[in-house]
């Protein structure tokens, strides 16, 4: 009778334990990155639409991402800028945006380029720059490059970034495009 008094007091004692565990030791769940197989920028202005686009749809497979620009951009012009990303290795196409936009404290894009200049249009509820919206502002004639970036988690209340300096920004790179462009 004793050894099954104690087999009993073992059973509920690691009952009790396991019951009582608490949720607080799980491990938070994570932020997947997204996959961005497509970016998409279109810029308006007065004179007409600029899409630029990249297209990756093997990811790191031995296909090279393809890059197209539709046409010059003008000298000293204004565009209104915006972008969509998409995950198109699903069918339909999900829209990477959609989820920028809902986790827009979460996202800033980053926009680095020696022939432009650009601006943030839209902030997230913190009134911190995201950048699917933008404006962009041509100087003079010449090529470079465009480079787009987004950051995931970035430090929105580093020094520089709310101006769009990625140096300060930290988190994790989503994806980075380079776009030749020709100002004419």
């Amino acid at each position: 009778m004793k050894k099954l008094k104690s087999i009993l007091a073992i059973t509920i004692l690691a009952i009790t334990f396991t019951a009582c565990s608490s949720d607080d030791d799980s491990p938070a769940p994570v932020n997947q990155e997204e996959v961005i197989t497509t970016l998409i920028a279109t810029l308006s202005s007065t004179s007409g639409n600029i899409t630029m686009t990249y297209r990756d749809l093997d990811g790191d497979g031995p296909d090279a991402a393809v890059v197209t620009v539709s046409s010059a951009l003008a000298a000293n012009a204004t565009y209104a800028g915006s972008l969509d990303l998409l995950n198109e290795t699903e069918s339909p196409a999900e829209s990477i945006t959609a989820e920028i936009e809902e986790e827009d404290d979460e996202h800033q894009f980053f926009f680095s380029s020696a022939l432009v200049s650009s601006a943030y249009a839209d902030m997230d509820g913190d009134g911190n720059p995201v950048g699917l919206a933008f404006t962009l502002t041509t100087g003079d004639v010449g090529t470079g490059n465009l480079t787009i970036t987004l950051r995931h988690e970035p430090s929105k209340s580093a020094e520089g970034v709310s101006d769009g300096n990625i140096a300060n920004a930290g988190g994790e790179t989503d994806i980075a495009v380079t776009f030749p462009i020709v100002v004419q």
